[in-house]
């Protein structure tokens, strides 16, 4: 059995038409829900790209293994998805993104070299690198945003487009007479990129990731990791001008959101992003092309599965399709990720089985608190490790595959750190206190923020779209004292004891005595002979 593990970036759980949405057609993740299971409530760990994936590749919290913004290092020695699969016998192999950034002074103060195995490794979130590609090929006055080598920049000159940074220039850029008209202006957004359609980011990596399956030895996990839909929102031709105004939805979101506000995100409400999204005219040209990229996504897993079944990788691949966060497109006045509603911390999560044992559940939906880290626990039992309960933090997902009712958690939990932020400082908080946890069951979704700032709260049954914060007027102190128990219970987890198992500290119980120490005994007959036989009898002569 293999794993294709596909992760897209910034795609929102509710921009697929198997998820409702009423113009942007997805038949191919439609066909491949129709095959398994389509989890309905799956929460990320954290809104924003780094911690979201290193949450993934750990199965762990933010808090758990350390990374709670981009660039944040994650620590060497976390256990990774490739440590764990390893050690049950199952390949680890990265197509794509991580946003991983290597603890590279914790790698020299324990020798590892970067070009070793174990180093490359440490340096790759334990996955080993078909090719990696983060995208964010910027170019700002301090250098590149990403100061690796690109693949895909080297793939594009070889392709012959001109110039040192072609992903820049031809990939994310269009036409404005002579001149560049670059995606990063959002006014460009309905023009086409400067690129062959085949030659642009999602069919290349498309390509890279049947190159590797054709010759990969089994059993395998290949994680297929995607740049877009991410911002710059610029799309080839023909998905540049396949969506319109008429397409885009309205902004879920409303004036009285703005009223006495929470300071975070009345923060985030009034940074550029929040006050550009809030424009009419920037949602209706940045959506369009947000629904060409996933349209082009979408045809691109057409191209893979039909590939999968020609091969016959369909009938021994399990195939995941989820985000690491989403996209807030305008809703609630906002921009980008980086807070706990909906369109942000929900993704869309499908998982295909192609084992007799899953076709009791092809086609449903499964409505119950999904978390991303319960995708590695998922992946073990798939590859037949042993559970480690005592590291990942996660539940497998098999029981709900097989059609089973598990008892399951009554609440998911996410982190968001804003410490690196400008926000932190005009609200005048230590980094240590410019932190946001939510606490999410299948009513209620509460935040708190530290630094002595107030909750919110929403009623997800009677508010769906979470317009009104009841933490406003000093009401429903019960739910919130309610969930301030659950981040208690929460905080109080075990989750730093991970060098020992609940099995081995067992087995550890009563050893001492049977090594010959014992402590606070009287007399030796309060314990079994055996125990104190070496210290009774004559002295030695």
């Amino acid at each position: 059995m293999n794993i294709l593990y596909i992760m897209f970036d910034q795609l929102r759980f509710d921009y697929l038409s198997c998820a409702g949405h009423p113009h942007l057609q997805t038949p191919h993740i439609d066909g491949l829900a129709a095959k398994g299971v389509r989890f309905t409530r799956a929460y990320v760990q954290s809104p924003t790209c780094g911690s979201s994936r290193m949450s993934s590749y750990t199965g762990r919290y933010p808090s758990s293994h350390g990374v709670q913004f981009n660039s944040y290092p994650l620590r060497v020695g976390e256990w990774t998805m490739g440590d764990h699969l390893r050690k049950a016998g199952m390949g680890c192999h990265l197509i794509g993104k991580t946003h991983m950034v290597a603890d590279a002074d914790g790698m020299q103060r324990l020798g590892l070299a970067p070009d070793s195995v174990i180093g490359v490794r440490q340096s790759e979130c334990g996955f080993d690198p078909w090719v990696r590609d983060d995208g964010l090929w910027a170019e700002g006055p301090d250098g590149f945003y990403d100061s690796k080598r690109s693949p895909y920049n080297e793939y594009l000159k070889e392709k012959g487009y001109p110039g040192e940074n072609p992903w820049n220039d031809f990939a994310n850029a269009g036409v404005e007479g002579n001149d560049i008209a670059s995606g990063w202006f959002m006014i460009n957004a309905d023009k086409p990129a400067s690129i062959a359609e085949e030659d642009s980011e999602t069919p290349w990596l498309t390509t890279q990731a049947m190159e590797f399956i054709e010759q990969a030895d089994g059993p395998w996990c290949a994680h297929l990791s995607y740049i877009k839909p991410h911002w710059p929102y610029i799309v080839p031709a023909p998905y540049h001008n396949m969506y319109g105004v008429e397409h885009v939805l309205p902004a879920v979101r409303s004036e009285a959101e703005r009223e006495d506000a929470h300071p975070v995100f009345d923060g985030m409400m009034n940074n550029q992003i929040g006050k550009t999204f809030s424009r009419d005219e920037v949602r209706e040209k940045v959506i369009p092309a947000y629904m060409g990229l996933i349209k082009q996504a979408d045809d691109q897993m057409g191209r893979l599965f039909a590939w999968l079944e020609e091969t016959g990788r369909m009938q021994d691949t399990m195939i995941v399709v989820t985000s690491d966060h989403g996209d807030y497109l305008g809703d609630h006045w906002l921009g980008e990720k980086n807070l706990f509603h909906e369109p942000s911390i929900k993704v869309p999560l499908i998982i295909y089985d192609p084992r007799a044992e899953a076709d009791v559940t092809r086609g449903s939906t499964c409505d119950e608190l999904v978390e991303a880290i319960d995708l590695l626990p998922t992946f073990l039992e798939v590859a037949g490790g042993e559970p480690a309960p005592h590291i990942l933090e996660g539940r497998s997902l098999m029981p709900f595959l097989r059609g089973e009712n598990p008892a399951w958690r009554g609440y998911a939990v996410a982190e968001f750190d804003y410490s690196t932020m400008p926000l932190c400082e005009k609200l005048g908080l230590a980094p240590k206190d410019a932190r946001l946890f939510m606490v999410a069951d299948k009513r209620w979704k509460f935040m708190h923020a530290e630094g002595g700032l107030r909750p919110m709260l929403f009623d997800m049954e009677n508010d769906p779209d979470e317009l009104v914060d009841l933490a406003k007027g000093g009401t429903h102190q019960e739910i919130i004292d309610l969930m301030y128990d659950r981040l208690l219970e929460w905080g109080l987890r075990m989750s730093q004891r991970i060098t020992l198992s609940d099995a081995q500290i067992k087995a550890r119980r009563g050893k001492s005595g049977r090594k010959g120490i014992l402590l606070g005994v009287y007399e030796a007959d309060e314990l079994a002979p055996e125990l104190t036989e070496k210290y009774r009898g004559p002295v030695p002569q």
